[in-house]
């Protein structure tokens, strides 16, 4: 039998993935992670981006976003604990462009009242969330 590990995906409102894996694959602070089972111990911060988990006995991956978070591994056991979640087949192209074109007019106002922090936030996440869209559908 194929080593395997426990893989849970939370959001703050539910849980989104919960099974069994040969791997997973998320984007961390300081570039991608590739975690297999028995991998050490550890706790980092992740970006936002896709989180790939090959399923035990599916040929296509498992794809959710995620818009950062926190990732905690133990040998047997992966779990991301997600700012937001969203399932692959759920992400909505039409909703992130348009997420991205606000964030970049809000970006361009000169206006004093902005949390420019924040513009460059929301940017980023829609950016990565167009690019996680991009990667699904050319898996498929």
């Amino acid at each position: 039998m194929a080593h395997t590990i426990h893989v849970d995906v939370v959001s703050a409102e539910h849980l989104i993935f919960s099974g069994e894996a040969e791997f997973v694959a998320l984007p961390g602070e300081a570039g991608e992670l590739g975690i297999y089972p028995r991998h050490t111990p550890l706790i980092t911060r992740i970006k936002a981006g896709a989180v790939r988990i090959k399923v035990v006995g599916k040929a296509e991956e498992e794809f959710v976003f995620v818009a950062g978070g926190i990732l905690e591994v133990q040998p047997n056991t992966v779990t991301v604990l997600a700012d937001t979640a969203i399932r692959g087949a759920d992400l909505d192209e039409a909703k992130a462009t348009a997420a991205k074109k606000a964030a970049e007019e809000l970006m361009l106002n000169n206006d004093s009242k902005i949390d420019y922090a924040q513009a460059q936030a929301e940017l980023a996440t829609a950016i990565a969330q167009l690019a996680a869209i991009a990667r699904l559908r050319k898996t498929r």
